[in-house]
């Protein structure tokens, strides 16, 4: 049984995550086997999450302290919890991935952004398009007038060219005959 100190600190550890991620997704673990848990830490690992299992009652503290009230209500049997600090979109693309290939893990909920989410949200935070990918097409909607102006504006100076050498062409054929 860990000590009061011990106790105190993974308290600390948990409240410190919970506030630096954007998200961390609460699941049931029961009946994954070692590998599989391993398994799944080093894929975290790969997106720039981790996965801890921490105890209910040192969680429900830890949220209570940064006014997370309503993340006890997630709090029930065994919890491990998946934090990510980089695109929260990631995470929850993985573990609901993951619930696909081990039927034991299930989705409690989490907490996006201060905010507590319930297993719903994640997975529709899941079907959502990555970061990389939304900003790909918001570039892309930034381009697309800006290359309609050049296009007009070339054409406009063809026009333009196209009249200038015509007129060229007729003084000339004019000086000619």
């Amino acid at each position: 049984m860990p000590s009061r100190d011990e106790k105190q600190k993974m308290l600390n550890e948990v409240r410190e995550k919970l506030k630096d991620s954007n998200i961390a997704i609460m699941a049931d673990y029961r009946g994954l086997d070692v590998a599989s848990i391993s398994s799944l830490r080093r894929k975290l690992r790969e997106i720039d999450a981790e996965l801890k299992v921490a105890k209910n009652t040192l969680t429900r503290l830890a949220a209570q302290e940064i006014g997370l009230q309503d993340l006890g209500s997630i709090l029930e049997g065994p919890t491990a919890i998946a934090f990510g600090k980089g695109d929260p979109v990631k995470p929850a693309k993985l573990l609901i991935e993951m619930t696909r290939e081990y039927k034991q893990l299930v989705i409690k909920g989490g907490v996006l952004e201060g905010k507590v989410i319930q297993d719903r949200q994640v997975r529709q935070l899941s079907e959502l398009p990555s970061r990389e990918v939304l900003l790909g097409r918001v570039v892309g909607g930034m381009q697309a007038p800006v290359y309609g102006l050049v296009s007009v504006l070339s054409g406009s100076l063809r026009n333009l060219v196209y009249v200038i050498k015509e007129i060229r062409r007729q003084k000339f054929a004019g000086e000619i005959s």
